[in-house]
C-alpha cells in the first residue's frame, strides 16, 4: 500500500510545536525569535516563496522582516544590507532569496553572511561542519527531507539511496547526510546527474530515490522498482491553459505513474516545499537560542 508523504501537514505540525516553544519563551519575558529575508527583484516564484515564509513566521510566533530591493541594486549595497543584518542583535537569522540578478555574485553574497545567522545553511562554514558530522545549520531542503523520513519512520539503514542531481543546495548535501552514521542515514548513496550513463539501471536498484534535477516528470514508472520510497524535490512550472494561473506545478517524478509502484512518495506541491520552510524556522529557533544563550 502506498503512503503519500504529506509535507504540508508535517510543516503545520512543526510550526505548531515551534509556536508552543515560542509562547513558553514569551511567558518568561523573553522576546520572540526574529527571521529576516532579503528579496531582490520581482521574480514571481521568489515572491511566492517569501510570502510563504512570512506566513509561516506568523503561525510560529516569530517576528519577521522583509527587505525588498529592486533588481538593479548594486552588489555593494546588497553587501551593506547583509553587513547590517549580521550586526543587528535583534535579528537571529536571515536569508537572501536566490536566484539573484546576473550582475550580483551569489558566492560573494553567501560568503558575506555571518555563519551564526546563516539559517539557510549555505555558508561553507556550515556546509563543512555538516560534512564532518558536527553541529551546524543544515541546508533547509535536505533538512526537510530528513525530517520527512524521520517523522514517517522510514527505514534508511543499509538502503540504497539514489540522488538525481548534484546541486550544492540539495543533491550534494543530502547525499552526505544520508551516508552518515545516524538516523536518517547509514544509506549506501549513489549521486547521479546529467552525465550519468545507465541512469535507468541505477534507479531500478534504488530503495530510496531523491529527485532534484529540475526536469518535469523526468523519473518515470519504468525507472523505479516496486516498493521504492520517492522524495520529489522538483518544482517545475508547466504551461497549462486549463489551469487558473496558466500553469501547473510538476515535480521531477511522474507522480501519477510512479505512485502506483512506490511505498511512499511526496506530492508536488505539498511535499518537500513546505518542509523546507519548516526547516528554516527550526534553524532560526536554534539560532535564537544560541544568540540569547538559552
Amino acid at each position: 500500500m502506498m503512503t503519500i508523504l504529506d509535507g504540508k501537514q508535517l510543516s503545520l505540525d512543526i510550526q505548531k510545536e515551534i509556536l508552543e516553544a515560542v509562547n513558553t519563551l514569551k511567558d518568561t519575558g523573553k522576546r520572540a525569535p526574529h527571521l529576516a529575508a532579503v528579496l531582490v527583484g520581482e521574480d514571481p516564484a521568489s515572491q511566492s516563496y517569501i510570502r510563504n515564509k512570512v506566513r509561516s513566521c506568523n503561525r510560529s510566533g516569530f517576528e519577521s522582516t522583509l527587505i525588498h530591493k529592486p533588481s538593479d541594486i548594486s552588489q555593494e549595497e546588497l553587501l551593506e544590507i547583509i553587513d547590517s543584518l549580521n550586526n543587528d542583535d535583534n535579528i537571529d537569522g536571515f536569508i537572501v532569496q536566490l536566484p539573484l540578478p546576473k550582475h550580483i555574485n551569489e558566492t560573494e553574497v553567501t560568503l558575506a553572511i555571518e555563519p551564526k545567522k546563516d539559517v539557510d545553511g549555505f555558508h561553507p562554514a556550515n556546509f563543512g561542519k555538516m560534512a564532518l558530522g558536527l553541529e551546524a545549520y543544515l541546508p533547509a531542503t535536505p533538512m526537510g527531507i530528513l525530517e520527512i523520513l524521520k517523522r514517517y519512520k522510514i527505514e534508511t539503514s543499509g538502503k540504497h539511496c539514489v540522488v538525481v542531481g548534484r546541486s550544492n543546495i540539495v543533491g550534494q548535501p543530502i547525499s552526505i547526510l544520508l551516508s552518515q552514521k545516524a538516523y536518517p542515514g547509514n544509506c549506501t548513496v549513489t549521486i547521479t546527474h546529467s552525465r550519468t550513463q545507465n541512469l535507468k539501471e541505477i534507479l531500478l536498484q534504488a530503495d530510496i530515490i531523491i529527485a532534484a534535477i529540475g526536469i518535469p516528470n523526468f523519473v518515470g514508472a519504468d525507472m523505479v522498482k516496486d516498493g521504492v520510497v520517492v522524495i520529489d524535490v522538483g518544482i517545475n512550472r508547466v504551461d497549462d491553459v486549463t489551469a487558473k494561473r496558466g500553469y501547473r506545478l510538476k515535480g521531477d517524478v511522474d507522480f501519477e505513474e510512479v505512485s502506483k509502484k512506490a511505498s511512499y512518495i511526496t506530492p508536488v506541491p505539498g511535499g518537500v516545499g513546505p518542509m523546507t520552510v519548516a526547516s528554516l524556522l527550526m534553524n532560526t529557533l536554534k539560532a535564537y537560542k544560541v544568540n540569547t544563550e538559552l
